[in-house]
């Protein structure tokens, strides 16, 4: 089994022990000697999507080896296991497919739900699981069965950032079909061949899956990930009171946004009751991160939810949301809708027109817009507020509303910039700045590793407040700003320690914490995090 199997690094004990003599070569290796080889074996691969399918294939074989050798090089291979190599992977999973991982749970046969659960352990057995019906995918859209590739690369950055144990974690599929024409007509096609499953039927599924879920694994926590536009927020809203759940596309990417615009706040001396946000791509993304910073200028600046609201400009592709759209608005843009008497119909076709009359301080892309926030963008918002906030979050790469060289050179070196993608440095008169990322990864883990050894009954609004916090509190821009806006991802271990430390804290004052004898000393705490999160060492097997 790939969590016990130790390869060329078995002691000589273990190999008479288990009769490994003769299957193994003689020479016994550490596990450092094993990560040098399979570095060397990594980097002979000749593109990034032949390194996924290296990585794909040693984690199937040997665990903590495959997270010894991501953790030594973090930095370099993120973008190997996550976006944006795993949407290739994804594209291609039935053409790349050789050992199936996850739970495969298909519309058409929902009475085996509880069957299929059972195959993966009791009650006490796991911890986490993801769940995609894979509509909405990284940017690159509907991929059906294909999902289950997102759920096991979530798994994978929860125990890679935050430690947690990956044989307690589980990785499902909700296939509901496709509407994706090209897995239509593919012969090699492994999911349910029909039109996506729309509906009655397919809530009906949803939440069968939600219940035997919650009832074979009491204690776990269920994080949705890529669910379409007019699903995500809804099923969000529909279980957040019932069960502790978390999307990250909804609150993990508003989390690490806030995160990053509040460090800019700190930095350009603005307040959160005073700051202007325009959002320009109005999905899943963009209306979770609208709807996170709402909530935070409601907590901290004691207004309403919906005069928080009002702080918020968001655009989509008719132009600016106001409620004469109400008819084709979802549940989760309507709170930002403007009266349409403040915009005369001429004045909210562009974007440009949008900056002109807010002068927003921050401006947010998460609508997969390549070069939307063009020159003519930028030099306007650098006319009228001191230091620009500007994030183009979309991913990949490719669909960057800007380059971040573009920005600084286009706002005179005032811009304060994330990016949703990693980018290099960029220069600017003889200066070298370098570019935070938005990388959910420096915090859902931690939320989920807080929650989890919380037993937190649900995931409250407030614990994700002081998620945010913790975050905010690890930016170097704090100290220096010029330094980025977010921690580096190398330090994501320690990052995950104190958003689990904050979320805890958060989880005991609002006596959601199942959990006892927490202990209530923040160093303490903290150790207590650190002794219960898995390490990528071998460990010694007895039969």
């Amino acid at each position: 089994m790939r969590h016990f199997n130790k390869g060329s690094a078995f002691p000589e004990n273990e190999r008479a022990e288990f009769k490994l003599h003769g299957l193994l070569p003689p020479n016994i290796q550490s596990l450092d000697e094993q990560v040098r080889r399979a570095y060397e074996q990594y980097s002979s691969r000749p593109d990034d999507l032949a390194k996924n399918t290296f990585m794909a294939s040693m984690k199937a074989q040997n665990e903590v080896l495959y997270y010894k050798l991501l953790e030594t090089h973090i930095k370099e291979m993120f973008s190997i296991i996550y976006t944006p190599t795993e949407g290739d992977a994804i594209e291609n999973y039935s053409r790349l497919f050789r050992k199936p991982e996850g739970c495969f749970l298909n519309i058409r046969d929902q009475a085996s739900i509880e069957e299929c659960l059972s195959s993966f352990g009791n009650e006490e057995d796991v911890d986490y699981i993801v769940v995609s019906d894979g509509e909405e995918i990284l940017g690159i859209g509907d991929q059906g069965v294909g999902a289950i590739l997102i759920s096991i690369a979530k798994l994978v950055l929860t125990t890679l950032c935050a430690g947690i144990h990956p044989a307690r974690q589980l990785p499902v599929v909700l296939d509901c079909g496709t509407d994706n024409e090209r897995l239509l007509n593919d012969d090699l096609y492994l999911g349910l061949r029909q039109k996506r499953v729309r509906g009655e039927e397919y809530d009906e599924f949803v939440d069968r899956f939600i219940q035997v879920a919650q009832q074979r694994f009491p204690k776990a926590y269920i994080h949705f990930e890529d669910f379409g536009l007019n699903n995500a927020k809804r099923i969000l809203d529909k279980y957040r009171s019932q069960i502790p759940c978390f999307n990250d596309d909804i609150q993990g990417t508003g989390c690490v946004t806030l995160a990053a615009m509040l460090a800019a706040l700190h930095v350009s001396e603005v307040k959160l009751e005073d700051v202007r946000i325009v959002i320009f791509g109005s999905g899943t993304a963009g209306t979770g991160i609208a709807d996170q910073i709402a909530d935070t200028i409601a907590t901290e600046t004691r207004k309403s939810k919906e005069d928080a609201s009002k702080q918020i400009w968001c655009i989509d592709k008719p132009g600016l949301l106001v409620k004469s759209m109400a008819d084709s608005l979802t549940p989760a843009q309507t709170p930002f809708a403007r009266e349409d008497t403040e915009w005369p119909e001429e004045q909210h076709k562009d974007l440009y027109s949008v900056i002109h009359n807010i002068k927003p301080h921050v401006l947010i892309g998460t609508s997969t817009k390549p070069k939307a926030f063009s020159e003519e963008i930028i030099r306007e918002m650098a006319r009228h507020v001191d230091r620009p906030i500007i994030f183009p979050l979309s991913n990949p790469t490719r669909l960057h509303e800007a380059q971040p060289q573009d920005i600084y050179n286009w706002s005179n070196g005032k811009a304060l910039v994330a990016t949703g993608s990693p980018f290099p440095p960029v220069e600017y008169h003889g200066m070298s700045y370098e570019i935070a990322e938005c990388n959910n990864s420096t915090c859902f883990p931690g939320i989920g590793l807080g929650a989890v050894l919380s037993r937190s009954r649900l995931v409250s609004k407030k614990m994700l407040v002081a998620a945010v916090e913790a975050l905010k509190a690890r930016s170097p821009a704090l100290k220096d700003p010029r330094l980025p806006l977010l921690p580096d991802v190398a330090d994501v271990r320690e990052i995950s320690v104190d958003i689990a430390a904050a979320v805890i804290k958060c989880s005991v004052a609002e006596e959601l914490a199942q959990e006892e004898d927490i202990p209530s000393d923040d160093a303490d705490l903290k150790e207590w995090i650190r002794a219960q999160m898995w390490e990528p060492v071998y460990r010694s097997l007895v039969r």
